[in-house]
C-alpha cells in the first residue's frame, strides 16, 4: 500500500527574493514520476506561524497523511538540515522519526538541532504539538533547505527523494 505523504513549503518573505529554495525544492519533487508513494503538496505556506500552521492543520485533517515533511529556506546553510525538532519557550518537542536511519545513503544532508527563530521552529512545533495532542501517527519531520543552485541541486534533490522513501520506509 502506498504511503501518504504531504510535503509543505513557504512563500518568500523579502520584497528582494525571487523565489523561496523550499518550494524550489517541492517544484523540482512535483516533476518526478518515479516516486511509489502517494505525495501530495501544500506549497507557498505564509510566512506567518499561525496562518501556516492552521493551513497545514487543516490539510492533515483533510488528507491524513501517514507522513509529513514540512519545509523552509535556510539561505546561510549549504546543504539540506533534518530538524531534531522544535522550542516554544521552555518545551522541546522532538520528532518521532529515527534520524539516523532517515538521512542514512545520503551525500549532502545534516541532522540539526537548530530549527530557528523564525516561522520555521513555529510551525514545525505547531504541527509536532498538533499530532501529539490528537495522538495520531502520522510522522512530521522539518527539513531545511539552502539555496539550490546548478553546483547543489542534483545533490540535494537526490538526497530529499531518499529521505522520502526511507521516510515511507519507517
Amino acid at each position: 500500500m502506498k504511503k501518504r505523504i504531504l510535503l509543505t513549503s513557504f512563500d518568500t518573505w523579502l520584497s528582494d527574493q525571487v523565489s523561496n529554495s523550499s518550494d524550489d525544492l517541492l517544484q523540482e519533487v512535483s516533476q518526478v514520476d518515479s516516486i511509489p508513494h502517494d505525495v501530495k503538496f501544500l506549497r507557498l505556506l505564509p510566512v506567518d506561524v499561525m496562518l501556516a500552521s492552521s493551513w497545514v492543520i487543516q490539510k492533515i485533517s483533510e488528507l491524513q497523511p501517514d507522513y509529513i515533511i514540512c519545509c523552509g529556506m535556510a539561505a546561510s546553510r549549504q546543504r539540506l538540515s533534518v530538524e531534531m525538532g522544535a522550542n516554544q519557550g521552555e518545551i522541546f518537542l522532538a520528532t518521532g522519526v529515527n534520524l539516523e536511519k532517515l538521512v542514512s545513503g545520503t551525500v549532502a544532508t545534516d541532522i540539526s538541532s537548530d530549527c530557528g527563530k523564525f516561522v520555521c521552529e513555529g510551525l514545525y512545533y505547531a504541527v509536532l504539538d498538533y499530532l501529539h495532542q490528537y495522538q495520531l501517527t502520522t510522522r512530521c519531520i522539518f527539513v531545511h533547505v539552502p539555496v539550490l543552485n546548478q553546483e547543489n541541486l542534483v545533490s540535494i534533490l537526490a538526497d530529499f527523494l531518499l529521505i522520502i522513501h526511507n521516510l515511507a520506509l519507517a
